[in-house]
Order: C-alpha cells, then sequence, then structure tokens
C-alpha cells in the first residue's frame, strides 16, 4: 500500500508532526441515513456540511477520493418491497435517492472550493454524468472527488456491493465505511450496552459471524481483491483523516486478523 509523505519529514510522519497518511486512493461509504443528522427522514444540511468538510480535509491532503452514499434516508427498496412493492421498481426508486443525495453532496463539497463529479450508473445527462471508468479515473488523478451514483444499475444489489465493486474498479487501496458507529461490535452497541468492539477482524469472520457491516457480495468481492474495509464513526469531526493515518477508533476487516 502506498503511503503519502510530505518532503522534509522522517519516515512516517507528515511535515505537520501527524503521521503519513496510510493510503493514495479510496473510497469512502456512507449509508444515507447518516445524512438525515438527528431528523427521521431526508437531508439535514448541516450534517452533509460537516461531511463535506471532513472530505475536503482529506482531500486537501493529496488523498484520491471516491464517495458512494446509499439512499435510506429517503427511500429504501428493500424496506416498500416488503411492504408489498414490486422488487426491482422499488430497488430503482432506491437508486434515484442515492442520485439526489450524490447531488447534495456535490453541492456541499463545492461550495467549499472542492471539485467533484457526479457519475450515475443510470444515464441521466441532464444532471450527472454516466458512470464510465476511465473518465472517472482521470477525474481522480485530477484531484477531483469522484461521486458514484445509482449503485449498479442494477436492481438486488445494494450500495454496499457498488461501494465494493467501484473500490475494486477505481484501485482503492481501502474501502472506508462511514457509519453511526465507530466500528465493528459483537452486537448493535445501541441496543446492547456491554456488545465488544473488534479492533482487527478477517473477511472470514465477518461472514461466517454474520456480522453486519456490509452485505456478503461485498464482502466476499473486497476478499477477492484483498482490499481491507475501515469502519468508523463519520459522526465525530475529523475521524475520516485519524483513520487514514491510523489513528482514531475504528475496525479494519482484511485477509490476517493480526
Amino acid at each position: 500500500m502506498t503511503s503519502i509523505t510530505a518532503s522534509h519529514s522522517e519516515p512516517g510522519e507528515a511535515s505537520s508532526g501527524r503521521p503519513a497518511l496510510r493510503y493514495k486512493r479510496v473510497l469512502l461509504k456512507v449509508s444515507g441515513e447518516v445524512l438525515m443528522g438527528e431528523q427521521a427522514f431526508g437531508i439535514d444540511l448541516k450534517t452533509i456540511d460537516a461531511v463535506a468538510a471532513d472530505i475536503a480535509e482529506v482531500v486537501r491532503q493529496g488523498v484520491e477520493l471516491c464517495l458512494v452514499i446509499g439512499g435510506g434516508n429517503i427511500f429504501r427498496g428493500l424496506s416498500m418491497a416488503g411492504k408489498g412493492m414490486e422488487r426491482a421498481s422499488a430497488d430503482y426508486m432506491g437508486m434515484l435517492a442515492t442520485v439526489m443525495n450524490a447531488l447534495a453532496m456535490q453541492s456541499a463539497l463545492e461550495k467549499i472550493g472542492i471539485e467533484t463529479r457526479v457519475q450515475s450508473a443510470i444515464p441521466m445527462q441532464a444532471v450527472c454524468e454516466p458512470y464510465i471508468r476511465r473518465r472517472a479515473e482521470r477525474h481522480l488523478e485530477k484531484g477531483r472527488v469522484v461521486i458514484f451514483a445509482a449503485g449498479t444499475g442494477n436492481p438486488f444489489f445494494t450500495t454496499d456491493t457498488a461501494a465494493a465493486l467501484r473500490a475494486a474498479e477505481m484501485g482503492c487501496e481501502a474501502l472506508l465505511k462511514g457509519t453511526s458507529v465507530d466500528g465493528v461490535y459483537t452486537a448493535d452497541p445501541k441496543k446492547v450496552p456491554d456488545a465488544k468492539r473488534y479492533d482487527r477482524l478477517t473477511y472470514l469472520d465477518v461472514l461466517s459471524q454474520d456480522l453486519k457491516v456490509m452485505d456478503a457480495s461485498a464482502i466476499s468481492l473486497m476478499r477477492e481483491n484483498d482490499i481491507p474495509i475501515v469502519v468508523f464513526s463519520i459522526r465525530r469531526p475529523g475521524a475520516f483523516l485519524d483513520v487514514l493515518t491510523g489513528q482514531g477508533v475504528h475496525t479494519v476487516i482484511g485477509a490476517r486478523a493480526g
């Protein structure tokens, strides 16, 4: 894995005194629910601005960043299918919700000076670019944030799977999952106060213990491509940059637990 080090700094330490960043190119997956803030539905502008500020801090350090945002704050296809809606139609509606979130994040990032492109797996040229891998790579090389919207463009696949797929396609060195909790626990810490947090897990640990990190297809794809998954709380300001330097509280999922 490539580390970024500033000139005139000691090995493993940036010129600011902060430890060197661990990755050159990463994909950040943010659940749609995070963008609700304390609301019960929709997009909380203060929350999206706070997430955008953390992303900007990382991009200004030289990290090439792509992003996938879920749509659960607006529409959750699987739950609607469970209520009787035809599954494929419900999933397409969920994909459109991710486009709305992507456009909101693009607006928040560009407001603070971060060049951003939204690419949708479902072509809609009036509002964003279609997903083209080579074009996305050029955007990343030029320092632009690329937000991948509309999942994989296919029903029956989650945004977790879309994030894993894009991370592999873009040659990302890690997939970071920003959630409302600071890692992976033995049980939901919001419901089980004495649940214990894992520092490290293997891909097989997650699959065999059925830990609710990402769906099985996403975990398997990351395992096949040997891309670590880092789970942390995106709600804490500065946590994103901390995790990229190996600091802060988080859980790493990889080929080895040690």
